[in-house]
């Protein structure tokens, strides 16, 4: 009876460690800034930080699970319409930003995404998904 007594109570105790260490936050949570392109220059201003795990975990799911990355720069003549990166919440995490970019298709049904000089046209499930994440409008209002 001793034996089951000292047993729970050190399992309490271990248990109540664990959830003191742990506050719930994870210090590599992360976010993401947007910015827009301004008129037709190369140039680009703050858009938004997208904040929301299942958004973020969204928009990451999308560029990253594509086999179809092809090497070489997009064809377009113009500058991105947007670009956006992964950020950490914490300064303790420090990793390498990668830059994406985005450009819109002429039609405005689908997304190209740009990086690291590989790029990815979306259909247009993950173009529509990864376009109303990003902007807060929907694709096809254009």
């Amino acid at each position: 009876m001793k034996f089951r007594k000292t047993l729970f109570v050190s399992l309490v105790m271990i248990l109540f460690v664990i959830s003191g260490c742990s506050n719930g936050k994870v210090d590599t949570e992360k976010y993401i800034e947007v910015q827009k392109r301004i008129g037709d220059e190369n140039k680009y201003e703050d858009f938004k930080k997208i904040t929301n795990n299942k958004q973020v975990q969204k928009v990451r799911d999308i560029v990253t699970n594509k086999d179809d990355w092809k090497n070489g720069e997009v064809d377009t003549e113009r500058p991105a319409d947007y670009n956006f990166a992964f950020q950490f919440k914490s300064d303790k995490m420090s990793a390498k930003t990668i830059l994406y970019e985005i450009w819109i298709s002429p039609n405005k049904d689908k997304i190209e995404v740009g990086r690291l000089g590989d790029h990815v046209q979306l259909n247009e499930e993950d173009s529509t998904d990864l376009f109303e994440i990003l902007t807060g409008e929907k694709l096809s209002d254009l």
